[in-house]
């Protein structure tokens, strides 16, 4: 069964590839932020949150979208493909920008209850330091993975549409 694991900064565009990739791929579609925040953005503690990802991983086939890398050591494993959206801070930043000015005040699909869209300064900061902050992280997980573990590195947007292609390829062959 197929796991697709969709990583990156917030704002790199996650979520909709998740979403476009589980509608082609035929699979369940699974958006970590929905399964994190609770009312109101109320966060669970550390033990739940494990817990919640352990049940998570442990389906038999998904695309899930997310970072959460205190999750990696559960999630990462169960993967059989990760997608990292390595994309500039700045186009993050500016996504993150437009999203907010686009549906401020409104809930998001991928937040399920959450509450509604906000600006949040520290969620800029984090964007803003995404890069020195947790991309040598991932590049440590990266270099860990089992060979038969597939990855794909985006730059850039204008990448996924040859992604979409060899992930469709690869389930039509399977």
């Amino acid at each position: 069964m197929e796991r697709i694991l969709v990583i990156g900064s917030p704002g790199a565009g996650k979520s909709t590839l998740a979403s476009r990739l589980a509608r082609r791929l035929d699979l369940p579609l699974i958006h970590l932020d929905r399964e994190y925040f609770g009312p109101g953005w109320t966060m669970p503690s550390r033990e739940e949150w494990r817990e919640r990802a352990r049940a998570l991983a442990a389906r038999p086939a998904w695309v899930m979208d997310g970072n959460y890398a205190s999750t990696f050591d559960i999630r990462v494993p169960r993967a059989t493909t990760i997608v990292w959206l390595d994309l500039p801070r700045w186009q993050c930043a500016s996504s993150v920008l437009w999203r907010v000015a686009r549906n401020y005040g409104q809930a998001r699909p991928d937040l399920g209850s959450a509450g509604p869209e906000r600006f949040d300064w520290s969620f800029m900061r984090w964007i803003w330091t995404y890069p020195d902050k947790m991309r040598p992280k991932t590049l440590r997980m990266l270099e860990r993975l089992r060979a038969d573990q597939k990855v794909h590195v985006l730059h850039s947007r204008s990448e996924i549409p040859a992604l979409e292609a060899t992930l469709s390829n690869f389930k039509e062959a399977a």
